[in-house]
C-alpha cells in the first residue's frame, strides 16, 4: 500500500502580534494561501495543529506529528515561542526534512544561526498575491528537493554526528490514531464560529468560541474572539454582555498588554460601557486602552477611535482640559493622516482586504482636522471602493457624531 507522505506545519493561527517590532500578521494567510497549497500540489497531506482530531491531551498528536512527519515546516513569524520550542524538538527527534520560514521582518535569536530560513513578505492583513506565488515556488521546489535527496538540517545532528535518531513503529502509529482520532478538530470550529460572526449570530459565535477555549485554552487569539462574540451577543443584556468580555479578557492582562488587538477590544468594550452608562471614568479608562495601543501599534484604528474620544472628553471638560484634549485629538488625527496616506499609496494597496477603512478613516481623519476640501475628495472616493451598506452607514454615523463634537470646539 502507497504511503502518502505528510507535512506538519508548526505555527500560530489567527492574528498575532510579533511584540519585537509591534507588527500585525494574520499567520492564516500564510498557511491558507501559501503553505497548505504548496504542499497538497505536490501530493502532500498537509495539518496544522488546530486540524488534527483529537481527544484529551492535543500535546500527544503534536509530539508523534513532530517525529514521524515525513516533512515540517515551522514558520517562525511573530517570535512566537511554542514555533521556537517545537522547531527544538524536531531538530532533536530528526537530522533532515525540517524547513524553517518566516515573515522578513523577523530577526532571529543567534542559536539559530546555524539553521536556515526562508522569507517571506506579509503585508499584515494581508499577503500581497505576487508575494503568494512566488513563495509557494520556493516552498514547492525546497520540499522537492529535500524529499529527493535529504541532507542533514539539524544543528542537533550536525554537530552530534553519530547520534541515532528515534523511530517510530507503524502499530504504535495505528494505536495513537485510533485513540485520538475523535471528534470535531480546532479549526473546524473556529471556522464555524467565525461563519457565525459573520452573519451576526454571536450568540452562536460565543457558545463555539467557549468550546474552542477548552482545547487551546491558553490562545490569546481565541480569548479575544471569545470577549468579541460575548459583547456583541448584548445577551442576557448589553451592559452585562460587555462586563462579561472584559472579564474573559482579563486572562489576557489587558493592564500588562503590549497587544494592539487586546487593548483595541478593551477600548471598544469601555467606549460602550460609557456610552451606556454616561460614567466618566469609562470614558477614561477607553482613552486610556486607545491610547496605549496606538503609542505601540501607530496604527489608523487605535488611532482615529482615540482622537474621537479626546473629542468627547474634551466636550465634557472644564476649559484648559478641553482645550488639551481638543489639540491632542488633532496630533492624533495628523498621525492618522500620514499612516494612511502612507497606506494608500503603497504599492501593496490594492492587495489589502482593508482598502475601504483605510480610506474611510482619511475622511473621518481630514474632517477632524477641517481640511474641506482633502475631507470631500477622500469621502467620494470612500463612496466609490465601499462592498456592503453598513461600511457607509457606520462611517456617516461617526462623521454625525464627530461633526457635533466640532461645533462646541475651544480651539476654532
Amino acid at each position: 500500500m502507497s504511503h502518502t507522505k505528510k507535512c506538519f506545519v508548526i505555527m500560530g493561527y489567527g492574528v498575532k502580534t510579533d511584540y519585537t517590532t509591534a507588527r500585525v500578521l494574520d499567520l492564516d494567510k500564510t498557511y491558507e494561501n501559501i503553505i497548505k497549497p504548496a504542499l497538497e500540489g505536490l501530493g502532500l497531506e498537509c495539518k496544522r495543529a488546530d486540524e488534527i482530531r483529537h481527544s484529551g491531551n492535543i500535546d500527544v498528536p503534536m509530539y508523534r506529528n513532530l517525529l514521524t512527519a515525513d516533512i515540517v515546516i515551522a514558520d517562525l513569524s511573530t517570535y512566537n515561542p511554542n514555533a521556537f520550542y517545537e522547531l527544538g524538538v524536531r531538530h532533536a527527534l530528526r537530522p533532515y526534512t525540517t524547513i524553517a520560514i518566516s515573515e522578513k521582518q523577523l530577526n532571529p535569536p543567534f542559536d539559530l544561526d546555524h539553521t536556515v530560513i526562508r522569507k517571506y513578505e506579509h503585508l499584515g492583513a494581508d499577503i500581497g498575491y505576487s508575494e503568494v506565488m512566488r513563495f509557494r515556488k520556493e516552498l514547492e521546489n525546497v520540499v522537492k528537493e529535500i524529499l529527493d535527496s535529504p541532507q542533514v538540517d539539524s544543528p542537533v545532528y550536525t554537530f552530534l554526528s553519530d547520534l541515532a535518531h528515534p523511530q517510530w513503529t507503524e502499530q504504535q502509529s495505528i494505536d495513537t490514531a485510533r485513540t485520538n482520532d475523535t471528534g470535531k478538530t480546532l479549526s473546524q470550529i473556529l471556522e464555524e464560529a467565525e461563519k457565525a460572526m459573520e452573519v451576526n449570530d454571536f450568540v452562536k459565535a460565543k457558545v463555539l468560541f467557549s468550546y474552542a477555549r477548552k482545547l487551546d485554552v491558553n490562545s490569546i487569539y481565541i480569548i479575544q474572539k471569545q470577549a468579541l462574540a460575548t459583547y456583541k451577543s448584548k445577551e442576557p443584556n448589553h451592559t452585562a454582555a460587555l462586563n462579561e468580555a472584559l472579564q474573559l479578557l482579563e486572562d489576557a492582562s489587558p493592564e500588562y498588554s503590549t497587544d494592539p488587538e487586546t487593548l483595541g477590544l478593551v477600548g471598544a468594550i469601555f467606549k460602550r460601557l460609557w456610552e451606556e452608562s454616561g460614567e466618566k471614568k469609562y470614558l477614561d479608562l477607553s482613552v486610556k486602552y486607545y491610547e496605549k495601543g496606538f503609542y505601540i501599534q501607530n496604527d489608523y484604528y487605535n488611532g482615529i477611535n482615540l482622537a474621537y474620544l479626546l473629542n468627547v472628553r474634551g466636550s465634557l471638560s472644564d476649559q484648559y482640559n478641553s482645550i488639551a484634549d481638543y489639540v491632542i485629538a488633532n496630533r492624533v488625527r495628523s498621525q492618522v493622516l500620514q499612516i494612511c496616506e502612507d497606506l494608500l499609496n503603497s504599492d501593496s494597496f490594492n492587495e489589502r482586504s482593508d482598502q475601504y477603512w483605510i480610506v474611510a478613516t482619511l475622511e473621518e481623519a481630514y474632517l477632524g482636522v477641517g481640511d474641506t476640501s482633502n475631507y470631500l475628495l477622500t469621502r467620494d472616493k470612500a463612496l466609490k471602493i465601499a462592498k456592503a451598506p453598513w461600511e457607509r452607514e457606520t462611517t456617516e454615523s461617526q462623521i454625525k457624531k464627530i461633526e457635533v463634537l466640532l461645533v462646541g470646539s475651544p480651539i476654532k
